[in-house]
């Protein structure tokens, strides 16, 4: 058994529909209700929801959003390279690693409503990481970008949107 392999056992990881692992880890009791929560959010959510997320060198974590603020913390492996988009098209990108002589960060939050994608810097390795969601997550914040809605809306940013996109 790899590493990897262990890994995924370990912590009982399952495939994640953007690519990569995952298995959510705490799910607070607490609810807001929809009257206390941002205008696009329909529903109650918890507080805050956490993930364990992991990705691979040949897999790609593709590009998407969520109405809620995300902060990735780095747990182990191989540094991983976020790529974001605002929703004003600014193209921002950020390496997630415990390298802090490299200009690495440990976490990193993700603004809500941003599309974000991410990959592992280094060829045949992992990233474990770990994703905190406020509001929590729920499956109907989610949005997979669409590859040609996102380029007609963000020409200047193609080449990222091809390659971190899935058919």
């Amino acid at each position: 058994m790899t590493e990897l392999d262990h890994i995924v056992k370990q912590l009982k990881l399952q495939p994640h529909p953007e690519g990569g692992f995952y298995k959510e880890t705490y799910r607070s009791e607490g609810l807001i209700t929809e009257d206390n929560l941002d205008n696009v959010i329909e529903g109650m959510r918890h507080y805050s929801t956490a993930i364990y997320f992991l990705l691979t060198s040949d897999n790609f974590s593709a590009l998407h959003r969520i109405k809620q603020d995300e902060i990735w913390h780095f747990y182990k492996g191989s540094p991983l390279k976020l790529h974001i988009i605002s929703p004003q098209g600014v193209y921002s990108m950020v390496i997630i690693g415990n390298h802090l002589e490299e200009a690495e960060v440990p976490q990193y939050t993700v603004a809500a409503r941003s599309w974000f994608a991410a990959e592992v810097l280094n060829d045949n390795a992992y990233t474990l990481v770990g994703c905190t969601v406020s509001p929590g997550f729920d499956f109907r914040d989610f949005e997979l970008a669409d590859k040609e809605n996102l380029c007609s809306k963000f020409p200047q940013h193609r080449n990222i949107i091809e390659r971190l996109t899935r058919d």
